[in-house]
């Protein structure tokens, strides 16, 4: 069997032929059958199979103002998408005006203009900011989908599902102001009404999607992550609620049920809110999309009998 020459520990795992070269790697070792090949002049110790690893590899392609944008931005940052990552996704790469973009299989580059939204290092990535990666997206996605992003954004939440929490602050206020900045854009009136539907504080897209169900059911906005005490001493903190009325409603994640002890957890929390007598309404994924006329059904007689 033959030993390959090892590589110098300064290359990584990802790394451009160029550099290879400088580090004093001829060409034969740089097109060994032990490294991959994911973009053209890249070569990677490891086949790349999942998202962060294939924007990784294409990274030592991209120049000076370059940056990822659109969806790949959105998943660096771990923003919640409405579109599970496939391999064959194109890296989105966004260049100057007066650049050309990269002509890459499965990359797709696009002229956005240099000042634009301010460039982050993200692990290593050139990344666009979040609010603009968001409104380069909004033509594409509906309210409803731009309020569930746009609530990942300023929540403080250390709990919130795959979202990087090293991310820049934003506020409700500080995303008005760029989005005034950005002026005229597709998407931009859709920006703005999502903008208004904007809570701070949610633990997952799932607390956006249910408020957002309430609300078009035509019932009153709910609390979001309400707290709730006894004696003093907090009992619980719901998704949502509607304080007055002691009605809380719960998402319940695939994690609640296949982790003994949160389920087990959960039931004593929910007898102990009844106890107190608030009325708790549990939903599920079911409950947003061909539950959801259910879901909103049930909320409300829950909710007109207790303001009898």
């Amino acid at each position: 069997m033959r030993h390959r020459t090892p590589l110098p520990r300064r290359l990584g795992g990802v790394f451009h032929v160029s550099d290879a070269a400088t580090a004093g790697v001829g060409r034969g070792r740089a097109n060994a059958g032990d490294l991959h090949r994911p973009f053209p002049g890249i070569r990677a110790v490891e086949t790349p199979t999942t998202f962060l690893q294939r924007a990784e590899c294409f990274a030592p392609r991209m120049r000076d103002g370059h940056r990822y944008c659109g969806v790949t931005a959105a998943r660096v940052w771990g923003l919640p998408l409405p579109w599970h990552w496939t391999p064959s996704e194109s890296l989105q790469v966004a260049v100057p005006a007066d650049a050309s973009p990269p002509r890459v299989s499965g990359v797709h580059g696009q002229r956005v203009a240099a000042d634009r939204g301010q460039t982050y290092a993200v692990g290593g990535l050139n990344t666009m900011d979040p609010v603009s990666t968001i409104a380069l997206l909004s033509p594409r996605l509906d309210v409803e989908q731009l309020v569930v992003m746009l609530d990942a954004i300023v929540t403080p939440s250390q709990r919130y599902p795959g979202l990087r929490m090293v991310r820049p602050f934003c506020s409700i206020g500080s995303i008005r102001s760029q989005l005034d900045a950005l002026g005229a854009f597709p998407g931009a009136r859709k920006m703005r009404e999502a903008l208004e539907l904007v809570r701070a504080g949610v633990d997952s897209p799932k607390e956006t999607q249910a408020r957002i169900a309430i609300i078009d059911a035509g019932l009153p906005e709910p609390v979001v992550q309400h707290a709730v005490h006894d004696a003093g001493l907090l009992v619980a903190t719901v998704d949502l609620a509607y304080p007055k009325l002691k009605i809380a409603i719960e998402y319940e994640g695939d994690g609640h049920r296949t982790d003994r002890d949160q389920w087990r957890i959960d039931i004593q929390r929910q007898r102990r809110l009844e106890e107190l007598g608030w009325i708790v309404i549990r939903l599920t994924e079911l409950d947003l999309t061909s539950g959801r006329s259910a879901f909103q059904s049930l909320l409300s007689r829950a909710f007109h009998a207790r303001c009898r």
